[in-house]
């Protein structure tokens, strides 16, 4: 991020012993502070020292006397400035300082004290602090300053930051001082601009306006001369210091407002609201002729109002420059927030708002350049519309569908978009039919986005999860990857016309056959779908494997792949909301998409594994939460359970699988479970077993782990249990793991504990099944139980009290039955 150069003066700063820096403490105090118009050394050496103690991120203690030099220079106001920032900066970065003597002595030049308020907004650690500089910035706001001194500049920006901290008085009139004076500032700046201007700068601030010549008039953006009163988007060569007043109080009104207005402080003034009926309030904010008679809240508001609806009306002009068009958006945002604040605040300007408001989204709602601005006003019509008896369907049909089906690639709005959608996710989810429908679309910010967001959707998930869409989404979930790719591609297709095949091959011959096969007719259908704006045309598709095959050329795009990587995350979220909300059709249902999308993923690497983890995890909650799903969807898994291919491609979910087949297929779960269904699953899972551990001479070594052996030999030993009949061919197939683990494929795949294990697992079920009764009790966990079982690993170990019995078998041979 920095130069080497640079890097290695930051390392030297951080690096510094603590003899070195008294050294250079003393050398600066002694030498170079005695003679501050020493200008080229002083500076470079502050600026040396301001590297040290900002460098770490632990605090330096300045000397006592050192700190009280750059006190000194820093309340100096015949200092020059540069001394000044400097000093502030290196005070700012040291250790808490003594604020009341920096306090006792604020200065009564502006650009001074708005660098000693810096460092007091820094180190003060409570509202104590604060109050003399607050009272002293208070005064000097009621005062009267010399025209063109700039005190009123520097106030207001201590004031922007002094109204984050907290509320700086207890009583309601520092409020109202500022409030009048902010409504003051906000609509009765000169219209004319300055009629001198000093060097540099985009902005020019005017130095002297006694000559004779009649100032010239500001312009609006598109040159015509501005003619009603000033506000951010007037032009002009320089400005006047009532001017920058109304740039700095318009950039601040915001969180005036939220902070000051919201709080509802009671006013003990003589204007006080309470003593004015409503209804007359009303008329009087109608007209801004009266607007002197309210209170300085009300009347904030009002001029606040005024400013914004201006700004808006200038907003349709068209600019000259790019600058000033960006600038015109900008506005538009804050106008909308601003008088979205204001009709919150007081309900009789919403009818005033809507006409303007109303407009606004018709001019913008087909301009895709201006989707943020669009954004506001959509909060404004969520907060408002009601009351005002407004359809509102039309707006958020127009915000959910098109903004990201054509703006996903768009980060910022995508940002947006999403805290939008947080912001107002309860309201959304009851008043705005579309929202849960628009899932589709929303996941395209982020498919496009999803190392930026992830965070985010994490949070906004479940708010878009409804029973009959549940399928549906978890589908699209699954599918996030290829949605990232097939976004891709139509962005590269709109990129490169197909005229330019040249530019096509640049692209690699992968990714070229993908943009091939979107651009070809017979993909049409999987594209289109996948794409789709919203929810509501059928769960998945059926040619998953034809476009995953046309995807193949974008497997290894770090967006794919990113992408890829949140969607076990998400999975969790959204298996943890689905399943408190769930009934038995819906588990059902969960049930067949696992199953069936195990083996239905696009070929990323890794991608089927932690997506076949999370699969396993969340398919022992769904069997725990509704255990007759076993014999509810019997075909299904013992199909699944039944072929040896599950094996080798997903392992891991299989094995999952066929645990909870021999937990939870008993009549203790269900009475449907008949000897006939668990001879067909023991079947199953018997010649499956049967199969993979034959062991021939040309055989290869096993490519599966231990682990799914020992689960497939409790499987059998558990269902064998329940029906009696099955127990000898249980233990025949279980004698003859003895020989198969000692087999030179097997010895030389698996480790020495590994083959034990596989030995001791299987001894222990065939004594196990010699007597049956125990072995039903051992086996078949109570349904009831709600305590832990105690195994002794996760998911296929057997309960200790196996264990108990198996060492009393081995110890007394002759208990045993002839």
């Amino acid at each position: 991020m920095f130069t080497p150069a640079t890097e290695s003066f930051i390392k030297q700063a951080r690096e510094i012993q603590e003899d070195e820096l008294q050294r250079f403490y003393g050398r600066v105090s002694k030498h170079l502070l005695q003679s501050p118009k020493e200008g080229g050394e002083v500076v470079d050496s502050l600026q040396r020292l301001h590297l040290i103690v900002s460098a770490t991120k632990y605090v330096r203690t300045l000397p006592p006397d050192f700190s009280k030099k750059l006190q000194t220079l820093l309340c100096s106001p015949s200092c020059p400035e540069q001394f000044q920032i400097l000093s502030s900066a290196i005070l700012r970065e040291s250790l808490p300082l003594s604020l009341h003597s920096l306090s006792s002595e604020l200065s009564q030049d502006s650009r001074t004290l708005s660098y000693m308020a810096s460092v007091i907004l820094s180190q003060a650690g409570s509202k104590e602090d604060l109050l003399p500089l607050c009272q002293h910035l208070l005064k000097s706001l009621d005062s009267r300053q010399p025209r063109g001194s700039g005190y009123q500049t520097h106030t207001s920006y201590s004031l922007q930051d002094l109204q984050l901290l907290s509320k700086l008085a207890n009583t309601q009139h520092p409020v109202n001082l500022v409030s009048r004076k902010l409504a003051d500032w906000l609509r009765y700046a000169s219209v004319h601009q300055g009629a001198s201007m000093s060097s540099g700068g985009i902005f020019h601030q005017s130095q002297n306006t006694s000559g004779k010549e009649q100032p010239a008039l500001m312009i609006e953006v598109d040159g015509a001369v501005a003619g009603d009163f000033f506000t951010v988007l007037c032009v002009g060569q320089s400005y006047t210091e009532d001017q920058w007043m109304n740039m700095y109080t318009f950039s601040m009104i915001r969180k005036w407002l939220l902070t000051y207005d919201a709080e509802g402080t009671s006013n003990t003034e003589s204007d006080d609201r309470s003593e004015v009926d409503s209804s007359v309030m009303s008329m009087v904010s109608a007209t801004s002729s009266s607007s002197r008679l309210l209170p300085p809240k009300e009347r904030l508001r009002e001029k606040a109002f005024e400013y914004c609806h201006r700004l808006i009306e200038q907003s349709d002009r068209k600019a000259l420059k790019r600058t000033d068009a960006e600038l015109q958006k900008a506005c538009l945002v804050e106008s909308v927030a601003i008088m979205d604040i204001i009709c919150s605040e007081d309900a009789s300007y919403v009818y005033r708002a809507f006409p303007c408001i109303k407009a606004l989204y018709g001019r913008l709602s087909a301009d895709l350049g201006s989707a943020r601005a669009l954004l506001p006003i959509a909060q404004f019509y969520l907060n408002h519309s009601e009351m005002a008896a407004v359809d509102s369907e039309a707006v958020f049909c127009h915000l959910f569908s098109r903004f990201p089906a054509e703006l996903f690639n768009e980060p910022m709005l995508a940002f947006e978009f999403v805290q939008f959608c947080l912001r107002n996710v309860t309201v959304l989810q009851d008043k705005v039919a579309i929202y849960r429908h628009s899932f589709p679309n929303l996941l395209k910010f982020l498919a496009w986005n999803s190392p930026g967001l992830i965070s985010e959707y994490v949070e906004l998930l479940p708010s878009l999860l409804a029973p009959e869409t549940a399928i549906e989404l978890l589908h699209t979930l699954l599918d996030l990857p290829c949605l990232a790719a097939a976004l891709d591609l139509q962005h590269r297709s709109a990129c490169y016309p197909v005229q330019d095949r040249a530019v096509w091959d640049q692209q690699g011959s992968k990714i070229t056959a993908s943009l091939d096969a979107f651009r070809q007719p017979s993909y049409r259908g999987l594209f289109l779908y996948i794409l789709r704006p919203e929810s509501g045309t059928g769960d998945t598709i059926d040619r998953l494997n034809t476009l995953h095959k046309a995807l193949e050329g974008m497997v290894e795009s770090p967006r794919v792949v990113h992408c890829a990587q949140i969607v076990p995350v998400l999975l969790h979220v959204y298996f943890n909301t689905v399943t408190k909300m769930a009934d038995e059709k819906l588990i059902s249902q969960f049930l067949m998409v696992l199953l069936e999308r195990s083996s239905l993923l696009y070929n990323i690497k890794n991608f089927s594994t932690e997506v076949q983890r999370v699969f396993s995890m969340h398919l022992q909650t769904l069997c725990k939460l509704h255990p007759p799903l076993i014999v509810d969807q019997y075909k299904e898994l013992l199909d699944f359970a039944s072929t040896t291919t599950s094996i080798y491609s997903k392992e891991h979910f299989y094995t999952h699988v066929v645990w909870v087949i021999g937990e939870y297929l008993s009549v203790a779960f269900d009475p449907r479970c008949t000897v006939e269904l668990i001879t067909s699953f023991f079947e199953g899972l018997e010649a499956v077993l049967f199969e993979i551990t034959q062991v021939r001479q040309s055989a290869n070594p096993p490519t599966y782990s231990p682990h799914l052996l020992t689960v497939l030999m409790t499987a059998l030993a558990k269902l064998a249990s329940r029906s009696q009949d099955l127990i000898p061919r249980a233990s025949l197939l279980l004698s003859k793991m003895r020989s198969f683990a000692r087999s030179g494929p097997v010895t030389a795949c698996f480790s020495e504990e590994d083959s034990e294990e596989i030995i001791t697992r299987a001894h222990e079920l065939i004594n196990l099944l010699k007597l049956p009764n125990v072995a039903q009790f051992v086996l078949a966990p109570s349904a009831r139980g709600e305590s832990p079982r105690w195994h002794r690993d996760t998911n296929t170990g057997l309960p200790q009290r196996m264990r108990a019995i198996s060492g009393l078998l081995h110890n007394q041979s002759s208990f045993l039955p002839a």
